[in-house]
């Protein structure tokens, strides 16, 4: 007499329990950083400001303000920084989410897929929010701003933030077996990209000798690209934003495998002694 109704789980009705589980994981995931989510946006800003205004005084101290576009100088270093910091911001979120020994995967609704989605999310949804709102502040008090094809250069910016997802996979799949060497390498690879993904120079104003140091890198292409689409007068032709969605996809690929076979050997004991 007082049975609760039987519900059937269709497709839809799974697609929108998973779906409002990512929400409340990323919801979960943006207040991690800090319990107030304005707060947490202004730390973000304040650091991408921190690295426009550092690239900006390095050009001026050195000289090296003819090694950009014609055009904006501040929107040349701004479309290098946002995606790196996107680029850099999903590898750290996607290495830095809840594995399968977490204490948050006893919750049986809970498993590594929303984790591992709600990081990469939460990392998108600030850098994007953080770049919408430095652009309008720039264009309302400095100047205004003319961007050459909007959409496909935040195309570029979602596309450095996959590849940022990707690399994170790849981390995190091997960070249980050997956290500390894992870290460390996390760690460089950042470090490294801080000046092989190009933000500072394009790449049509380097010689064949050193185009090949920086072409392996998917984010040297990323920005290189986003440039193109971002101001009139530079147009990359020695860049490939494909090659760097190919590189994404198999990091991808690679990532959930190595996560999968992880997940199904990892013990909550590795990390007991630790």
């Amino acid at each position: 007499m007082f049975q609760a109704p039987i519900q059937r789980n269709t497709r839809a009705r799974g697609a929108i329990s998973l779906l409002e589980r990512i929400y409340h994981a990323v919801v979960r995931s943006i207040r991690q950083s800090h319990r107030n989510a304005i707060m947490g946006l202004f730390i973000n800003i304040a650091q991408t400001l921190t690295l426009v205004l550092a690239m900006y005084i390095m050009f001026e101290i050195l000289g090296l303000r003819g090694m950009s576009l014609r055009g904006d100088f501040l929107l040349f270093i701004m479309s290098g920084i946002f995606v790196y910091m996107t680029h850099i911001k999903a590898v750290s979120s996607v290495m830095g989410s809840e594995g399968p020994a977490s204490p948050m995967m006893q919750h049986a609704p809970m498993n590594t897929a929303i984790a591992i989605s709600a990081a990469a999310l939460s990392s998108l949804y600030i850098q994007v929010l953080s770049l919408f709102v430095v652009l309008a502040l720039y264009h309302i008090i400095i100047t205004p701003l003319t961007i050459l094809y909007p959409t496909y250069a935040f195309g570029m910016l979602l596309l450095a933030w996959f590849t940022g997802l990707a690399v994170g996979m790849i981390f995190l799949a091997l960070k249980p077996w050997a956290p500390g060497l894992i870290g460390v390498l996390s760690s460089i690879y950042i470090r490294v990209n801080m000046f092989a993904s190009g933000k500072m120079f394009v790449a049509n104003a380097l010689p064949a000798s050193k185009l090949a140091i920086f072409s392996w890198n998917p984010l040297f292409h990323i920005i290189d690209q986003g440039r193109g689409f971002i101001f009139l007068h530079y147009n990359p032709h020695f860049s490939s934003w494909p090659y760097a969605l190919a590189v994404g996809l198999v990091l991808l690929l690679v990532g959930l495998l190595g996560e999968f076979y992880t997940r199904k050997h990892v013990s909550a004991s590795w990390t007991a002694g630790r």
